[in-house]
């Protein structure tokens, strides 16, 4: 159920990852609301930084391996962490049960993000770099850099 107390819109499938927007807050360009579901050891998105959106994500079963700025946290049901805008930030699923979590942006940048997205994982393995780069920078996300190599 949204939290509207609508039906749930945009079920989204990327890979190995499922979207469920609840609220898809683009189009007025407000908040949008979506909860993720990550099995474990799934490929997920390259760490980034959005130019004009912070997120919130708070974990509602399993365990999400969450990164902000390089700080690293395996969160619990109940645990969230906040994303300020333009901060670096990754998550992945090490554990052995799929991680839900609900995660909010402000402002949103929409289902249609997502669409583009699973258009160039979901097209074949591995997925285009460039192309997923690509959409990336339409909406605002910066893929960060790889870290050094120790030396």
């Amino acid at each position: 159920m949204a939290l509207d107390g609508g039906t749930p819109g945009d079920s989204i499938q990327v890979g190995q990852l499922h979207i469920q927007y609840l609220i898809d807050g683009a189009a007025a360009g407000g908040m949008g609301v979506f909860e993720l579901t990550v099995p474990p050891g799934a490929q997920v998105p390259p760490a980034h930084s959005h130019t004009h959106n912070e997120e919130c994500v708070y974990v509602l079963a399993g365990r999400l391996r969450y990164a902000v700025d390089g700080v690293a946290r395996d969160l619990a049901p109940g645990e969230w962490m906040h994303t300020p805008r333009g901060s670096v930030h990754q998550f992945s699923n090490p554990h052995g049960d799929a991680a839900r979590a609900l995660v909010v942006l402000t402002p949103d940048i929409g289902a249609q993000y997502f669409r583009d997205v699973a258009d160039v994982v979901n097209a074949g393995a591995p997925p285009d770099r460039a192309a997923l780069v690509a959409v990336m920078s339409r909406y605002g996300l910066i893929p960060a850099a790889p870290p050094a190599a120790p030396g």
